[in-house]
């Protein structure tokens, strides 16, 4: 039987005797599948003749990612090492649907160097090619959307955004900046650790480096950004801001249209976003470990600030599931969690068929079974069928 989301497998199958992750609500009862769709929500214990006894797991929507660098892992899984690519794209699919996730926005990078001293090269184009074939040939358990992450401090940017069209489904096109002492990098001594770190290059190098990408910023930035926010609207995706760090930067963001703010760096910046409307994205690798990896705004503390919308497994697909269960505990209640990883980024990626247990919309379920705290996935379903 293929994978491939796209198609609602018929049949009736029955989860019953489950704790589902409803809105605003955690309750006891069973969910009812049917073509591929939610038919039915019912409470109370009971497991109906030929169903399926959840043994009092949770049932909870599937798992909705719009920002993942995961794929990039498994194409380049050590630096400059080549792994062929639809081998790639498999192995990040199952480990993603074994995290209970069933529905991805690959996050691929558009703007590259065409010197290879100096950078990278494209590669976006063939790669979402690449996933479209298997995903056309039912090779992949989950549902496969695109993210573009259009870098304004590259080269090629606006060439490489016109190879895509509206048949590609770009779901989101973020705006990203990379350039040297701003947004995420604003602390060059933070991004000097971080190269160094990652690199074996010498302090004089270093500096060559940064006054290289600060030309490049010169040279293209304001130019990127409008052929970028102009993509988004010629390709009907959802226009996403990324590292904001100033109240400054989200009011251009908004003016753009963003209605997605990815890893604001501040909390200045995080109000600001809410004030204009926009969802706050936050990763949970930062809520799991209590503190962003690069000095910038923790995750948990804008959770307790009522300033976060939605969380991203960003690095660690895993991590998805485990925070959506700690922020649950946090705020006392589990389904609010969930939510910032079902309902709210379904909502902010414009997708109304999934993200909520609810008759008529799309059966992408996750079984989970606490174990010591830790959530463990023990079932993905996705529009009806199982996938892990």
């Amino acid at each position: 039987m293929p994978y491939d989301s796209r198609n609602a497998q018929p049949g009736e199958i029955v989860l019953a005797n489950a704790r589902l992750i409803l809105a605003g609500e955690t309750v006891t009862g069973s969910v009812v599948v049917r073509g591929g769709l939610i038919a039915g929500l019912d409470t109370g214990a009971g497991v109906p003749p030929g169903a399926l006894d959840c043994e009092g797991d949770l049932l909870a929507p599937g798992l909705i990612e719009l920002h993942t660098d995961n794929l990039e892992r498994h194409i380049e899984p050590r630096r400059d090492v080549a792994w062929p690519h639809a081998a790639a794209i498999v192995a990040h699919d199952a480990e993603l649907a074994g995290c209970g996730i069933t529905t991805v926005f690959d996050a691929l990078r558009a703007g590259s160097l065409t010197d290879p001293q100096r950078g990278y090269r494209p590669y976006a184009r063939a790669l979402a090619t690449e996933i479209a074939e298997l995903r056309r040939a039912g090779a992949l358990r989950i549902s496969h959307r695109l993210h573009l992450r259009a870098e304004t401090c590259s080269e090629t940017l606006t060439e490489e955004l016109a190879a895509f069209g509206p048949e590609d489904e770009v779901g989101i096109l973020s705006l990203m900046d990379h350039t040297p002492g701003q947004r995420q990098f604003r602390d060059l001594a933070l991004l000097r650790a971080y190269t160094m770190g990652r690199r074996s290059v010498t302090d004089a190098e270093f500096d060559a480096l940064i006054a290289d990408r600060l030309a490049l910023s010169a040279r293209f930035r304001a130019g990127h950004e409008a052929a970028a926010v102009a993509a988004a609207r010629r390709l009907g995706a959802t226009l996403a801001s990324h590292d904001d760090t100033t109240p400054e930067q989200v009011a251009i963001s908004a003016a753009h249209g963003s209605r997605i703010a990815e890893f604001p760096t501040t909390h200045e910046a995080a109000r600001a976003c809410r004030e204009a409307g926009i969802a706050v994205m936050m990763g949970a690798p930062n809520l799991i470990r209590g503190a962003s990896h690069s000095g910038n705004a923790a995750a948990m503390a804008l959770a307790e600030a009522g300033l976060l919308d939605i969380l991203s497994s960003d690095y660690v697909p895993a991590s998805l599931l485990l925070a959506a269960v700690r922020l649950g505990e946090a705020r006392g209640e589990l389904a609010a969690g969930f939510a910032t990883v079902t309902a709210a980024p379904a909502a902010a990626a414009g997708l109304t068929d999934r993200g909520r247990l609810a008759p008529g919309l799309r059966a992408d379920l996750l079984r989970v079974r606490m174990v010591g705290g830790l959530p463990l996935p023990r079932g993905v379903w996705v529009a009806g069928s199982r996938v892990a």
